[in-house]
């Protein structure tokens, strides 16, 4: 056997050491024998080994005849059989486990396999356990944590192939099992393009992950002895960085299948930073089912649900999941914001965004939070049009099907309990929510039976004949001319109710209707103006020539005149009809819109702009000022339209922006100024207008986008 040592190194001292220290290396080396279970014959072949070692340095004729082989090229000792397992004793004392290791997995492996029972085997198996140990230890060192690995599996192979030595046996195993985070951690901070020692880093974590019972750690395993349940958490974070997005949906998911709560919620936040990064929007609604179906202690998922509602163009629901929180510093925060609602919940989500979904992944890395470019994205767009296109044929069928209309509810189980929104909800028949869709088992949840029944069938016909009338004008663009002419409507509501029935009917929707009619008792309840007007995205259901004509036949139906963007205007009634509306027309809507706000607010007047302002929006108006007077305060806000543009325009939707000049002071009733809030040089807001009941309508607003 050749050992790769020299003599120099076989007794522990440098080249250049005196017949001195070689003497006392010698007898140190001697004092120091291995007291771990070695037979006393191979102990005796060690101390010859050193003596002959001291002998062949310390004389000066050897040493020189020996030194000179070192330098022509000579590396190693060759040793005799019977003094092999001395050799690989002093290989791993000098500092060399690695060596020794394999040298001695070599020599009990056939055919060199020493006589079983032998002194031999007994030697070579217990340095194969004491070397393989150590090695993994200098191998931990080095940070080569997979290596470690090996050479403790190996050892413990050796171990159970020999049947002997037990007791070291599982100290291997049990260093071993401590060595798993590590392991781990190794495997995944490798280079990407090491997919199979990635892979088998990820198998690794997962089945770690379920032996402990789930990310919380539910169940004792052999691995809670070496790394507790904060210790754990640590090492996940540490973890955590070098999974991509997907492995971790993946791992998340396969985990929360298994009972892990913690696991659920990782995966809706992973779900959530794909859809974000990715501009999957179709991700987003995965994150909110999963999140809805938590059931986690002390979770509030009201204004994380909202941000999903805000990244998907739902303001309304957005606003309501804010509202409905159970964090009373987190509402007081949204009701005290000195500038509009929708900026503070924008405000939330960018910084729940940054701080807790987009981080902690290796394919992640957005340096700034931009939710403009999310909305200005085309396929968030086209996404969130296709979504609006579909539910917005879903509603006449589901409403005539159903024959129950129901009011928005306020609760917060009312608005966590909104179901997902996807193609097929839309085939199931589900009746619209401001914001949503429910199931119809959830719809009948809200059915009071023991309601008022006879009021209901009395003003049954009457909600009917309201919402048909809606209908009619947002169907004009679609029949032109044919429906221009309805004035034939105010001579008999009867007559108008059953032109609107058999409109409907041709479009293959009153026979659920008169099926229902007979089977089911009527419930009485509102239909939510917005719930008949398509949200901004919507997808223009018209084509084009059918709008050319509608603009070209009502190009002169207004006759409104324009103040100029100074001037102190009050709304006189005056609607507009006309099917596209110029700038100035629509300028004259806002500007009244903000003039009889400020007036509103400040408590001089009440608010009569029902005609070109959608009932929702005065609503919020109403309840905004009602919140002021029990909080003892008044506004005086004034602005003045610098800059109009068209964004988008449809023959049932236009978007605007504008650019205002925007002070806003807050008074105590006693007159004290308590706040003022000036945007410089302007405040961009988003204008959404649509066409309703025969006439432009303000449906809501935007600001700062």
């Amino acid at each position: 056997m050749e050992l790769p040592l020299d003599h120099f190194r076989l007794i522990g001292v440098s080249p250049s050491a005196t017949s001195e220290e070689i003497l006392r290396a010698f007898q140190l080396r001697l004092d120091k024998t291995p007291d771990v279970g070695f037979t006393n014959e191979v102990l005796t072949q060690r101390s010859e080994l050193l003596r002959l070692t001291a002998d062949l340095l310390t004389d000066p004729d050897s040493r020189r005849e020996y030194e000179n082989l070192l330098l022509n090229g000579a590396v190693g000792l060759d040793l005799a059989s019977n003094r092999e397992v001395a050799g690989l004793i002093l290989l791993w004392e000098s500092g060399f486990p690695k060596e020794a290791f394999k040298i001695t997995r070599k020599a009990l492996q056939p055919p060199q396999t020493p006589a079983l029972g032998s002194s031999r085997e007994a030697d070579l198996t217990l340095l194969s356990a004491l070397t393989s140990r150590d090695a993994a230890i200098q191998e931990q060192e080095q940070r080569s944590y997979s290596n470690a690995a090996d050479f403790l599996q190996e050892g413990i192979q050796l171990l159970q192939r020999m049947g002997k030595l037990g007791e070291l046996r599982k100290n291997l195993e049990e260093d071993l099992v401590s060595l798993l985070p590590y392991r781990i951690l190794d495997l995944l901070s490798r280079d990407l393009n090491e997919n199979e020692s990635h892979k088998k880093g990820i198998s690794m974590l997962e089945n770690l992950i379920i032996k402990r019972g789930g990310l919380e750690g539910k169940n004792k395993s052999e691995y809670n002895n070496y790394l507790n349940q904060q210790e754990f958490e640590s090492f996940f974070q540490q973890i955590k960085p070098f999974l991509t997005v997907r492995e971790q949906i993946d791992l998340f998911l396969e985990l929360q299948k298994r009972g892990s709560n913690e696991a659920g919620f990782l995966a809706f936040l992973s779900l959530t930073a794909l859809g974000f990064a990715r501009r999957k929007p179709e991700k987003l609604f995965e994150a909110r089912k999963i999140l809805k179906k938590l059931n986690l202690s002390g979770l509030d998922s009201m204004p994380l649900i909202g941000c999903l509602d805000l990244l998907l163009a739902d303001i309304d629901q957005s606003s309501a999941r804010f509202l409905s929180s159970s964090d009373d510093k987190l509402r007081e925060w949204l009701n005290n914001y000195p500038g509009e609602k929708l900026e503070a919940i924008c405000i939330f989500c960018k910084n729940w965004l940054e701080n807790d979904v987009l981080v902690g992944y290796r394919d992640i890395d957005l340096k700034e939070i931009d939710l403009d470019s999310w909305f200005q994205d085309r396929e968030i767009q086209e996404f969130i049009e296709q979504l609006e296109q579909k539910s917005n044929k879903t509603i006449l069928k589901s409403r005539l099907q159903n024959q129950t209309y129901f009011k928005p509810q306020e609760s917060s189980e009312d608005l966590d309990s909104t179901p997902e929104i996807n193609s097929s909800n839309f085939e199931e028949g589900r009746l619209p929510f401001p914001g949503g869709f429910r199931q119809d088992q959830e719809q009948k949840e809200f059915i009071d039976d023991n309601s008022q029944t006879e009021e209901i069938i009395k003003n049954k016909f009457i909600d009917f004949y309201k919402y048909a009338i809606e209908k009619i004008a947002e169907l004009k663009f679609v029949f032109g001319e044919a429906l221009e002419k309805n004035k034939m409507f105010n001579k008999s509501p009867y007559l108008a109710y059953l032109y609107a029935f058999l409109i409907l009917f041709a479009f293959g929707l009153g026979i659920g209707f008169l099926r229902n009619t007979s089977k089911k008792p009527l419930q009485e309840n509102q239909i939510s103006d917005n719930s008949l007007l398509l949200n901004e995205n919507k997808i223009n259901f018209l084509n084009k020539d059918l709008n050319q004509n509608d603009k070209k036949k009502d190009t002169n139906k207004s006759k409104i005149i324009i103040p100029s963007s100074t001037e102190k205007i009050s709304f006189l009634g005056e609607e507009i009809t006309t099917a596209s509306p110029s700038l100035e027309q629509i300028k004259y809507i806002i500007k009244n819109w903000l003039n009889n706000k400020s007036d509103f607010l400040s408590g001089k007047s009440q608010i009569n702009l029902s005609k070109i302002v959608q009932k929702d929006l005065i609503n919020r108006l109403s309840s905004e000022r009602q919140l002021d007077i029990q909080k003892g305060i008044y506004k005086n806000i004034s602005t003045d339209i610098k800059n109009i543009v068209l964004l988008t325009q449809t023959a049932s939707r236009i978007a605007v922006s504008v650019d205002l000049e925007y002070t806003e002071k807050i008074f105590k009733t006693d007159g004290e100024l308590i706040n003022e809030t000036t945007f410089t040089p302007f405040l961009k807001v988003k204008y959404i207008l649509g066409f309703s009941n025969n006439s432009w309508k303000l449906v809501d607003y935007i600001s700062g986008v």
